[in-house]
């Protein structure tokens, strides 16, 4: 029997796992297999239950023990080499299962999902085959290009009924193929149907998303990679159409097409990158009309005030109009607020003025943009996206900074950033010859003189000796500290190489004086004494 206490977490376990491990998956499906054949051979034994773990062993061909964790069941062990979740995981999963209800009701349940969709798949692809023969292809009417996108979502998302999460994706498939399929024959029309469609889509999956309840966690496991490939895809037909100058017949779709944009970045809702990303491309490359961007600005003004607390996208929404719109002390105003949440979208606008080569108009929002660097830098635990974005940083601070000899704001840039932006700093400083100021970030970002390059040492040590004293100091320090041989010998190298400095500088009672202080500090470490004498340091 389980004891009543593992009862509970064992169903929540249990619905965990079908997240972990998805039945599509060939590796997960193997995985599975597996686990459910040692189960079935009865090869799980010495299931005992410790404090609020699981403890079980499982005769494999080299036998393994398992550590179940019922609460975060991503997190249990094993003592076999695989990474991540094991068969033998798998195995005392079951085991323990058994005694509360039916292995094969859960293992069903858990294939229902790949079941679904390939039966959601079937019915979408005959649905959109008679939508398809009953409409064909679309003349150029916004209108009815709109009717008949809501028809084909109505029917292929939502007639059976409320969709469940994991089989969105397949359906959401057949509904874009079903779209692309009545797409007008002409090139250039046919790229503004798509633009039209894709716009359409992202904001009735919103929807869908908002109707059943789906949060940013469900999303981000079963199908926010379809709203990343409508904004990708809308990105890649802007960039077709903004090549050449758009016909004048298609003045009034892009009007209807403004007023759809609204909806984008208005309401609660999550994938705020997405959402503001896809808004601001629309108004910068297809709703240039002044009059239509000041009622927009107007708008969004309103809607800000009339809610509680402003969403990150409108907000996003309302200072890149004003951008657009060169209201620089209104963007600003709002860029200067401290808070460093907006801090990323401004590299599209720092982008913006780079490729306008408008540097007058650059300038505040560079320095607004380096002012807010280091805070938002700190929210991030991940090192890996912190050097991401700090790379995204310079690169776009750098055409500016170069362009107008802003070596100084540059190089505060780089010391916002630390220690992400260590390589460039270290670059820079370098290279300037400011050598003081290089040894200085040395010590903070704690490298070994070792990495830092012969060459570099070289050169200082021809023209400013003195800097490289520190680093030495602290070099021999770290390694008497590790307190073995091999780190005693690496000490003692180091110190004939400072020893040598000081001669040069001509500094050899310095020397002297650091060398008694040490062994005194030292005299206890009777290894470290006699590699000094090895080393020729003191007398033998």
């Amino acid at each position: 029997m389980i004891p009543e206490r593992f009862l509970e977490p064992l169903e929540f376990a249990a619905n965990e796992l079908k997240g972990l491990l998805r039945a599509e998956n060939d590796e997960h499906a193997r995985l599975v297999q597996k686990g459910l054949m040692l189960f079935r051979q009865g090869l799980v034994y010495q299931l005992r239950f410790e404090s609020d773990k699981v403890l079980a062993a499982v005769q494999d061909v080299t036998p393994a023990k398992v550590e179940l964790d019922l609460e975060y069941i991503h997190l249990s062990e094993c003592s076999c080499p695989a990474e991540g979740f094991c068969r033998h995981q798998v195995a005392v999963f079951l085991q323990l299962l058994s005694r509360a209800r039916s292995v094969s009701t859960w293992i069903e349940e858990w294939r229902k999902p790949i079941k679904e969709k390939q039966t959601a798949k079937s019915w979408g692809i005959q649905r959109a085959k008679d939508l398809l023969k009953s409409s064909g292809k679309q003349k150029t009417d916004y209108d009815q290009w709109i009717a008949a996108f809501e028809e084909s979502f109505t029917e292929l998302m939502e007639k059976q009924g409320e969709p469940r999460p994991y089989v969105l994706p397949e359906l959401f498939h057949v509904y874009l193929r079903r779209m692309k399929a009545g797409a007008p024959v002409e090139q250039e029309w046919k790229l503004l149907y798509l633009l039209v469609g894709y716009v359409f889509s992202f904001k009735k999956l919103m929807a869908l998303s908002r109707k059943y309840g789906h949060g940013e966690e469900l999303i981000d496991r079963y199908y926010r990679h379809l709203y990343q490939s409508l904004m990708e895809d809308s990105v890649e037909i802007m960039n077709k159409l903004s090549v050449h100058s758009l016909p004048f017949a298609f003045d009034q779709f892009i009007e209807k097409l403004k007023d759809e944009s609204n909806g984008l970045i208005t309401g609660p809702f999550g994938l705020e990158y997405e959402r503001a990303h896809l808004y601001r491309l629309l108004w910068t490359h297809f709703f240039k009309k002044k009059e239509w961007r000041e009622a927009e600005i107007n708008k969004l003004d309103s809607y800000n005030k009339e809610v509680e607390s402003p969403n990150l996208p409108s907000m996003v929404g309302y200072v890149h109009l004003h951008i657009l719109e060169r209201n620089d002390d209104q963007a600003l105003s709002v860029l200067n607020v401290p808070n460093e949440i907006m801090t990323p979208y401004m590299l599209y606008w720092l982008d913006l003025f780079t490729a306008q080569k408008d540097w007058n108009r650059m300038g505040p929002y560079v320095e607004a943009f380096i002012h807010k660097l280091r805070d938002y830098l700190k929210r991030s635990d991940d090192y890996y996206a912190c050097m991401d974005f700090t790379q995204l940083a310079i690169r776009s601070i750098s055409p500016y900074c170069l362009e107008n000899s802003k070596l100084d704001l540059y190089e505060k840039a780089l010391m916002e950033t630390l220690p992400y932006s260590y390589g460039d700093y270290e670059y820079l400083l370098f290279e300037k010859g400011e050598f003081d100021k290089w040894a200085d970030l040395q010590a903070f970002i704690g490298f070994d003189i070792d990495t830092l390059g012969k060459d570099r040492i070289r050169e200082i040590s021809k023209s400013e000796p003195a800097i490289l004293l520190p680093l030495y100091h602290h070099a021999i320090q770290d390694h008497i500290n590790m307190k073995n041989r091999d780190h005693y010998r690496e000490a003692v190298q180091k110190m004939k190489k400072l020893r040598t400095l000081y001669n040069k500088l001509k500094r050899q009672e310095d020397w002297q004086f650091f060398l008694e202080m040490l062994l005194e500090k030292t005299k206890r470490l009777r290894a470290f004494q006699e590699e000094c004498k090895r080393g020729k340091l003191i007398d033998a």
